[in-house]
């Protein structure tokens, strides 16, 4: 039992020759395809290169362009010269020339003995097939494709975007069930035989000659006719990006290739003089059975596509910004927001870093600069506090904020008075942890001991901010963590709510609460709100403050209570 090779070549011939006096020596007879935008001497050379070789022949050339038929009419050719010339020949394998074989000829040969009557050929139906790129899948079927994607990309699309218009539609040839998958595959004789020679060759060959990308169906549908038994699978190994381009194997790639024990791999960069001289790898006793395990590189590419194509949470990369649907996440880490909190606590940011070790900013989104812990005023990552460079990109600004120190839970204050660019953000990411206590700005309103005549305005103008948050907050597509309460409910038990406050940033770290931080004096609070009525602003958003609400003592937190079964 011996197994034919056929090579496409259009470039990188002294690799391509090395590659073929492998499978020779292997005593595989290989039948080479050269293309015909390669010029006659580069042509001519190669040829006196593998004179000295018998079992080597060149089949009539074709120009093959990606997607178009001169791939299959050469894949063809270069078939029907194997089957006439080398009648010992049980299985036909197809390769390009930048393929490499990683294992020796005689295992694959050895492989092969054990499958006598199976195809090795990637077939799948295209309502199953979930990697065509491009938008086209079955409509590759049921539209004509004369012009090049690559060439003519412009007419290509228009010429197609027509005849979505017309709604033409081709008629696939009866008893053909189009099906799609890698170019690469290894055929019996007796399956490539049939297909070669099938009474309707001629009329299947019209028909995909306007099939878009048709060495990647001809084949795999024309197999589903004749084959015996087909293993929808390709024994080359060949792995492409999510714009369906081939992914190119270089040295760095040398134990991937080892572990995945193909047989052979493609595309390789012909620089790569480590896989060159690594492979194939001598015959090993102990590996002469295993079996083609993609699986582990299969795991390895998917993961790199998700970083290529996601990115790490939280961090924005040239490739997709500012697609923010393009991003994995908007920041990188959960992060809390705390809003009317300060208002009621003059040192509310000290005590609160105290209770969960956070690092807990002032309001970064104030007008006049970004107020980071500490007042410093240059935070990690070189952000400044400049109010006129955050504001360029609000978004971006918290983002880096979050990104740059993600080893450390980030909490920063917000207010009705602060620039409100990031509502957005606060609502949809699932980062974001936020705490409001609606009506809050009132506080600082009233502890000024201006009139409420006097503030009226600024109140109204506060709420009806405030009220646009709570409106984003509260919205059906809202993803963050978002708690809210009306000061007038904060009042009642501060303590419930500051202690579900430290257990969500401390997490497992938490302790109870023995100490609340000092309130701000809010004596007269309610009649405060009364003259605002009185004056005609309706302060909707504090909740209905008792009069002597604010002369309650703070009531202390009952201890949890557990549910204990009985036997």
């Amino acid at each position: 039992m011996t197994f034919g090779v056929v090579m496409l070549v259009h470039t990188e011939f002294a690799r391509a020759e090395q590659v073929v006096r492998h499978w020779v020596d292997g005593g595989c007879p290989v039948v080479v395809h050269i293309d015909t935008t390669v010029d006659a001497e580069a042509y001519d050379g190669f040829v006196r290169s593998l004179a000295d070789l018998e079992t080597v022949r060149f089949s009539q050339r074709f120009r093959c362009e990606w997607g178009m038929w001169g791939l299959v009419e050469a894949t063809q050719a270069a078939s029907e010269m194997m089957l006439r010339n080398f009648p010992e020949v049980s299985h036909v394998f197809l390769a390009s020339g930048s393929c490499l074989p990683l294992r020796p000829v005689s295992e694959l040969r050895g492989f092969l003995s054990n499958w006598p009557k199976t195809d090795f050929i990637e077939s799948a139906t295209t309502a199953d097939v979930p990697w065509t790129v491009g938008g086209l899948d079955r409509e590759r079927f049921t539209l004509r494709f004369p012009f090049s994607w690559k060439k003519r990309r412009k007419l290509f699309d228009r010429y197609v975007r027509l005849q979505q218009v017309l709604r033409v539609k081709r008629k696939i040839p009866a008893g053909l069930v189009p099906h799609m998958g890698s170019q690469w595959w290894c055929l019996t004789r007796d399956t490539l035989s049939a297909i070669l020679t099938d009474p309707k060759r001629r009329a299947y060959d019209k028909y995909f000659r306007r099939v878009w990308i048709p060495d990647e169906s001809y084949f795999q549908t024309l197999a589903r006719l004749h084959a015996k038994r087909i293993q929808s699978r390709s024994l080359t190994l060949s792995k492409f990006d999510f714009q369906g381009k081939p992914h190119i194997f270089y040295n760095d790639h040398a134990e991937i290739l080892r572990r995945s024990e193909c047989f052979v791999a493609r595309k390789i960069w012909p620089n790569a003089g480590l896989l060159y001289r690594m492979f194939p790898r001598q015959p090993n006793s102990q590996l002469t059975d295993a079996k083609p395990n993609t699986g582990k590189v299969d795991r390895i590419f998917g993961r790199a596509l998700e970083r290529r194509t996601r990115g790490r949470q939280g961090l924005y990369m040239q490739s997709r910004f500012p697609n923010v649907a393009r991003a994995n996440g908007i920041t990188a880490v959960p992060f809390s927001v705390m809003q009317g909190f300060d208002c009621l606590f003059p040192n509310f940011e000290k005590w609160l870093s105290g209770q969960t070790g956070a690092q807990v900013h002032g309001h970064v989104y104030a007008k006049d600069r970004a107020h980071f812990a500490g007042d410093a005023p240059i935070f990690s990552g070189a952000l400044s506090d400049s109010a006129v460079l955050r504001d360029y990109n609000a978004v971006g600004f918290l983002t880096n904020l979050v990104w740059n120190a993600r080893d450390t839970h980030q909490c920063i204050m917000f207010g009705p008075q602060d620039t409100q660019s990031i509502r957005w953000l606060l609502a949809h990411d699932t980062n974001a942890r936020v705490w409001v206590i609606s009506g809050a700005w009132s506080i600082p309103l009233f502890l000024s001991g201006k009139p409420a005549r006097q503030v009226r305005a600024e109140a109204a103008r506060l709420q009806r901010i405030e009220h646009k948050l709570l409106k984003a907050l509260r919205a059906p597509d809202a993803h963050a963590r978002i708690q809210i309460c009306t000061l007038a409910d904060f009042l009642e038990n501060p303590h419930a709510i500051l202690q579900e406050v430290v257990d969500e940033i401390a997490g497992h770290k938490a302790e109870e609460l023995s100490e609340l931080p000092e309130m701000a004096d809010l004596t007269g609070l309610a009649e405060f709100l009364q003259e605002l009525k009185n004056q005609g602003m309706h302060p909707f958003l504090t909740g209905d403050i008792l009069v002597d609400a604010e002369k309650q003592p703070q009531p202390a937190s009952e201890p949890k209570s557990y549910v204990v079964g009985h036997k």
